[in-house]
């Protein structure tokens, strides 16, 4: 969270439309070397439409993404999209996938090197994945799995991770151990986190800011200004109440438990 150096991130007035539909409508919001933020939404309120757009995979109707003071650039994201399927009979191990990180950038086959195991042996160890360094990915847990793929992501030394809902699939255990390997990752190697999710409670602990999604609208700022009834009421446009529960939060827009609630 720096005072001087340029935002990692700027969204400015962003919106997105697609065959005639509003699916992003005047975002704005930016992220600061090292700052772990929250996008929060329910399914269908635009996450993945405003990740790929950071991605340079979607173009904005209007507004712009500025990263780093200039415009987007490839080989700066590191990036986990929302559902990887891997395979049970993959012939790979957990650290092949992670030096794929490294592979996907240059032409040609890689020649072996001991920079290049170091490297791989260090994001693993980074991601408390050592010790399942040589087995099949088919064969690991879910939480096993990510970790792996986000030492993936990692490995090309990106300035911000973006992470597309990588706690949907997880029981609460995985969710929280993973939630606290990106903070400290984040933390120790300064790098950004933008991480998608549908229920910021896992989030709670660790997030600098919060970005809240709804039907294409965005307000940003800490958990404190925006998860409030009167802010995400004006969000909404319905009357929507915030509780605070045992250390949960749990929002109720009209008649459907939204975002907070528990499964």
């Amino acid at each position: 969270m720096s005072g001087s150096a340029a935002p990692v991130l700027e969204v400015n007035g962003v919106g997105v439309s697609l065959a005639g539909r509003r699916i992003l409508h005047d975002v704005r919001f930016r992220i600061e070397p090292g700052e772990f933020v929250g996008l929060i939404g329910s399914n269908g309120a635009g996450k993945t439409t405003l990740l790929r757009l950071i991605l340079g995979l979607q173009a904005p109707t209007e507004g712009t993404v500025v990263f780093d003071g200039a415009n987007l650039r490839h080989g700066v994201i590191g990036y986990l999209p929302q559902k990887v399927a891997l395979d049970a009979d993959l012939p790979l191990r957990a650290r092949d996938v992670v030096a794929l990180g490294l592979d996907g950038q240059r032409l040609g086959i890689p020649l072996p090197s001991k920079r290049r195991r170091a490297l791989v042996d260090e994001l693993l160890a980074a991601v408390g994945a050592s010790e399942f360094a040589d087995t099949r990915v088919g064969q690991l847990s879910g939480g096993q799995q990510q970790r792996v793929l986000i030492a993936h992501a990692l490995i090309s030394r990106p300035r911000l991770l973006l992470l597309d809902e990588p706690l949907a699939n997880l029981d609460i255990r995985s969710a929280q151990e993973i939630v606290e390997l990106l903070a400290r990752v984040s933390r120790e190697r300064g790098i950004a986190v933008l991480l998608s999710a549908h229920d910021l409670n896992p989030l709670l602990p660790v997030m600098d800011r919060i970005v809240y999604l709804a039907d294409g609208h965005a307000v940003a700022g800490t958990t404190d200004e925006v998860v409030q009834s009167a802010v995400l009421t004006k969000l909404y446009g319905r009357q929507v109440d915030v509780l605070r529960v045992k250390g949960r939060v749990l929002v109720v827009a009209g008649d459907e438990h939204d975002h907070g609630h528990d499964e």
